[in-house]
């Protein structure tokens, strides 16, 4: 039988596996040496690059305090809030994602009290995500003990983490002499020992995002940590191509989002200023009746086609989108 076929049946299709719900427990033992392919992770800060990802077939996705530059342009990740990524969190959980939500915890929200820690990460939870990621290795394990201890789901992040940017000297590559690397990997220990779920390995070389891999059982995404880790993550905007200021050397551009949309903006303003936009076509015209009571001419005046019922299609579609039948109008999402 074919799809069609089936639509026309009336058989209700079964959502194949890959577009089912993720939730944790797939992900806890998702090891590439197991036999598992490779998890993909991908950052989402609304509602729309949330349904892309789920068109996408993605597997999780992270709610990162990277939108504090790919999104709200400061110059490093240190100036966003909890209220800040539980309002994005909002967002893309609105879009109903199978993919798996991950809300990232900011910097300045588990260095505090265990217990103002666990409030930041239900705080997250609450708004939408069904795990939270925070950076840091062995030192973190208190903070970590006690979020898991509120049911909540930990993904820890090890590596260059960017919130120690100041500490770092900058974004460095990490793990480039044998103690750090062995360090690294003591933490990897660590962190799994306390129950986080998975394992962020960000900006370290090749050898010793395998060797972080190798050393534990939950999976590891990498971000710049080579091509032998469980997974990986990339941000949004990077990989469409809609950030295109700078390109760090584990970035690939899957798009030139960024050019399309300067070219779709510049189309339509050149069309505005032409007096190409809009057509009779793209415009709502007033009914005869209408008219008359206005004292306009009615011949000639209602030059858009009408719709099926032989009234105009404004009653049809609302002024900027569809609308149930017989419903009112709305302004929907297109006002200024």
């Amino acid at each position: 039988m074919t799809s069609s076929d089936s639509k026309a049946s009336g058989d209700k299709q079964e959502k194949p596996a890959s577009r089912r719900k993720r939730t944790v427990p797939v992900f806890r033992n998702s090891k590439r040496r197991n036999g598992d392919e490779p998890l993909v992770m991908v950052t989402a800060y609304d509602a729309p690059s949330a349904r892309v990802a789920t068109e996408s077939d993605v597997d999780m996705i992270l709610v990162g305090d990277s939108v504090a530059m790919v999104v709200l342009g400061y110059d490093d990740t240190l100036q966003v809030t909890v209220d800040d990524i539980a309002y994005h969190v909002a967002a893309v959980a609105r879009a109903k994602p199978t993919a798996l939500i991950v809300g990232d915890m900011p910097w300045m929200s588990f260095h505090v009290s265990t217990t103002e820690t666990v409030h930041n990460a239900a705080t997250l939870v609450r708004a939408g995500a069904g795990a939270v990621k925070l950076e840091g290795g062995a030192n973190r394990v208190p903070a970590i003990e006690a979020i898991i201890a509120a049911e909540i789901p930990v993904m820890a992040h090890i590596g260059l983490t960017p919130q120690s940017t100041n500490m770092m000297g900058g974004f460095k590559i990490q793990g480039r002499q044998a103690t750090a690397v062995h360090q690294m990997i003591e933490d990897a220990k660590a962190l799994e020992e306390v129950g986080c779920f998975a394992l962020v390995v960000e900006g370290v070389p090749d050898v010793v995002g395998r060797m972080v891999t190798d050393a534990v059982s939950i999976p590891t995404i990498g971000i710049g940590g080579g091509a032998d880790t469980d997974g990986q993550v990339l941000v949004y905007h990077d990989l469409i191509g809609l950030e295109n200021r700078f390109k760090p050397r584990f970035v690939r551009r899957y798009g030139t989002g960024f050019d399309d949309q300067v070219a779709a903006v510049s189309a339509y303003a050149a069309d505005v200023r032409s007096g190409a936009f809009p057509t009779a076509e793209e415009t709502y015209q007033a009914k005869p009746e209408l008219l008359e009571a206005l004292g306009l001419t009615v011949a000639g005046a209602n030059s858009s086609p009408p719709d099926e019922a032989g009234s105009n299609q404004t009653e049809a579609t609302g002024l900027y989108g569809s609308q149930p039948a017989g419903g009112a109008e709305s302004p929907g999402q297109g006002g200024a």
